[in-house]
């Protein structure tokens, strides 16, 4: 029997596991796409690990997407972790921070005493070669450049938050067919690594609307990643202020730019849904 935990971030859900007897997950990534079957098996849009710490790092962050793919971070999965790190070792204190390594580097979540958590995402990456993408050349930077998907051509920014963002800004984020669109955009030739995709509307220089198709999962309630990375480039492309209130379907996360140390942070909640055992 497997015992998990189900957490959820702004409705963006995913079965944490504790993984911190080895170093290699303990699902592969075939079972983990059973596992976030919504109808045979517990429902998710992501497995995460809570792995041993490596390199003076308290812990390891290893996540397979419902696809069975693995994304280098998440960021509302990271505060789902630090939520369930903090149940496992019983340690609720408001301050209280972990040094978690993934795929993206070093990522810190912070408990707040709202409980909610405050996640230091680290410095955005700008250059095409950093997302990857073939859209310009690879030390170019990606902002406002044009792409043509579904025969019709968007301005797009593309940013990486140690996963590959694509960031368009429209009049009316509710009116795009994410579902037709979003999969063009993932598997366009011009990310090789695939991309994740995010469609904003410009609410008010402190407020954007958000909707995502996420790589590797697909529509999502909420992409705490996409959210830093489509607020950095709101300040790119000059439509924004360096902290942001960004609505996404599940909720709202806070997300600030640090001018000093260029850092994105990132405030939102992360909840228990319910834990249980299952046959493999």
């Amino acid at each position: 029997m497997l015992e998990f935990s189900k957490y959820q971030g702004l409705g963006n859900d995913f079965i944490l596991l504790d993984n911190r007897h080895q170093k290699q997950p303990v699902l592969s990534p075939e079972q983990a796409v059973k596992l976030c079957d919504r109808h045979f098996g517990i429902g998710a849009d992501g497995v995460i690990f809570a792995l041993p710490g490596e390199n003076d790092t308290d812990y390891t962050m290893r996540i397979f997407n419902s696809d069975g793919s693995e994304p280098e971070m998440c960021g509302n999965g990271i505060r789902c972790l630090a939520k369930f790190i903090a149940n496992l070792t019983q340690k609720q204190t408001e301050g209280h921070f972990y040094r978690i390594q993934t795929l993206a580097g070093v990522i810190t979540p912070e408990l707040l005493a709202n409980g909610q958590v405050k996640v230091d995402m680290g410095k955005p990456e700008y250059l095409a070669g950093a997302i990857p993408t073939t859209l310009v050349p690879p030390e170019h930077k990606v902002i406002n450049e044009v792409l043509t998907v579904a025969d019709q051509s968007w301005s797009v920014t593309c940013v990486s938050m140690g996963n590959p963002h694509c960031v368009i800004f429209v009049e009316d984020v509710d009116s795009i067919p994410l579902e037709t669109l979003g999969p063009q955009f993932e598997h366009h030739r011009v990310f090789p690594q695939r991309i994740n995709t995010e469609f904003i509307q410009v609410v008010n220089r402190n407020y954007i609307k958000m909707r995502v198709w996420e790589r590797g999962a697909g529509i999502t309630l909420a992409c705490g990643t996409g959210a830093c990375a489509s607020v950095v480039a709101g300040l790119l492309t000059k439509q924004i202020e360096s902290t942001c209130t960004v609505e996404l379907p599940g909720g709202l996360l806070e997300i600030e730019w640090s001018p000093e140390s260029e850092k994105v942070y990132m405030t939102g909640p992360a909840e228990l849904v319910f834990t249980g055992k299952i046959n493999l």
